[in-house]
């Protein structure tokens, strides 16, 4: 190169941190990602701003195949409202009753026994459905929604009414045979059944649930919409947490001090 030719790498300035960001002919250049973040000053220097990635969200079944696990769940509900009435036979006491020429009337004036057997029914029903609503939620989060909702009232109401069938009837054949069997005057229990809840049959032809046999689906309906509206997440399923590398609490290197103007004053020297 000649004297009169300056070099191209010689006369180009140093790159300045603080100088603007040039602008390209489709517009100004974005300071980020991987740049300094932008705020209400500009660019600071030492916060870079990482841009996470889509958060990914766990796919629900197809269809027909959520419709499929909602029945079996519901069908394995119902399965259990065996052992439940097996329970609540344990635990609600016979009502004693005494053989008269009518049938069997009460022995007790006033008897309690058929109350504690309604009450220990509603208890254990409402937890019941509660714990499915909580068993539901975490095992087929993949059919967290309308469909496990629908899947856990329907469970926990046909585990009533296994429940209620299977309790009433533990002993019921032995009170059959004294009734019929039993002289008149002659004591014995019977067993367990609900007074407060039951299926009325509506025009003769429509079975209509009422009562106490209705908590197991009402527990579960309030617990599980709890639940859902406690979720952290919108669409009720587990979502991966967004990852950020940002280092905002990275503290920005100390500028250097900028030269003197031309014809500045220097400093006073004692």
């Amino acid at each position: 190169m000649s004297p009169d030719t300056p070099e191209p790498d010689r006369d180009r300035p140093a790159d300045d941190p603080g100088a603007p960001t040039p602008a390209s002919p489709d517009g100004p250049v974005a300071a980020y990602p991987g740049g300094p973040q932008p705020g209400a000053d500009g660019p600071q220097s030492g916060a870079w701003y990482d841009p996470a990635p889509p958060v990914p969200v766990e796919p629900g079944p197809p269809r027909g195949r959520a419709v499929r696990r909602a029945v079996l769940a519901a069908l394995a509900l119902a399965v259990l409202g065996v052992p439940l009435g097996l329970l609540w036979a344990a635990l609600a006491p016979d009502t004693p009753v005494r053989k008269v020429a009518e049938g069997a009337v009460y022995a007790e004036p006033q008897p309690e026994q058929p109350i504690a057997a309604d009450g220990w029914f509603s208890l254990l029903g409402l937890g019941f459905g509660v714990l499915a609503a909580l068993g539901l939620w975490f095992a087929l989060r993949r059919l967290r929604g309308p469909v496990g909702l629908l899947a856990a009232v329907a469970g926990s109401f046909g585990a009533a009414v296994v429940a209620w069938q299977v309790g009433r009837r533990i002993g019921l054949d032995t009170y059959e045979r004294l009734l019929a069997t039993a002289p008149d005057g002659q004591t014995f229990g019977k067993p367990a059944d609900l007074r407060a809840g039951g299926v009325d049959l509506v025009f003769g032809l429509l079975p209509v649930p009422h009562g106490n046999l209705l908590l197991p689906a009402f527990g579960a309906a309030v617990a599980y919409t709890l639940l859902a509206g406690w979720s952290r997440w919108p669409s009720l399923r587990p979502e991966a947490e967004p990852v950020s590398w940002g280092s905002a609490a990275t503290p920005a290197p100390p500028a250097a001090p900028e030269p003197p103007a031309p014809g500045a004053a220097g400093p006073i020297r004692g």
